[in-house]
């Protein structure tokens, strides 16, 4: 390693993702650190295969499309937080495989490896497994996890004379 600090970060498109994202970028430059932004094309599922079912892998084009989709993330997001905007370097890297395999080789050599939340809940994760869960239990750095902001439950616009009422979730 050179000395300096690096912080990877795991992208998918979900919700939590675009939190992951922002936190990971603060959190890089705090600590003057590189961010190693990551997007995993995961493999087709082992039943699949498991059923004589022919299922190729991922093109090089699908790959090269989600690492444009992620680039793109990742300019909105710098976009939006202009005191960073140059601070910190930032890699963008799409790849294929296992996802949880993938982060925890890429955050290898990282301080810090940060995640999206799910949100599925503790007995869904248990059944299906979870990659934050399995970089937690494995990671050879630090990992966080990050949940999204809470999206309000009162729409953004508001007809003449409707009244508002937040729904409890």
């Amino acid at each position: 390693m050179d000395g300096i600090s690096r912080v990877v970060v795991g992208v998918d498109g979900a919700p939590g993702s675009r939190a992951a994202l922002e936190h990971a970028l603060h959190d890089a430059a705090r600590r003057q650190a590189r961010l190693r932004v990551v997007a995993v094309v995961p493999l087709p599922a082992y039943w699949v295969a498991a059923y004589g079912v022919g299922v190729p892998p991922p093109s090089a084009e699908v790959v090269a499309e989600v690492q444009a989709a992620v680039l793109r993330m990742v300019e909105e997001v710098v976009a939006t937080h202009a005191d960073l905007l140059g601070r910190v370097p930032v890699a963008v890297v799409a790849t294929v495989g296992n996802p949880a395999e993938a982060l925890l080789e890429a955050s290898r050599d990282a301080d810090l490896l940060v995640l999206g939340h799910r949100g599925r809940g503790a007995f869904t994760s248990a059944v299906l497994g979870s990659v934050g869960l399995h970089c937690v239990l494995n990671a050879a750095c630090s990992v966080t996890i990050v949940r999204p902001a809470a999206e309000s439950a009162v729409p953004e616009s508001v007809p003449v004379g409707a009244t508002a009422v937040p729904v409890p979730a």
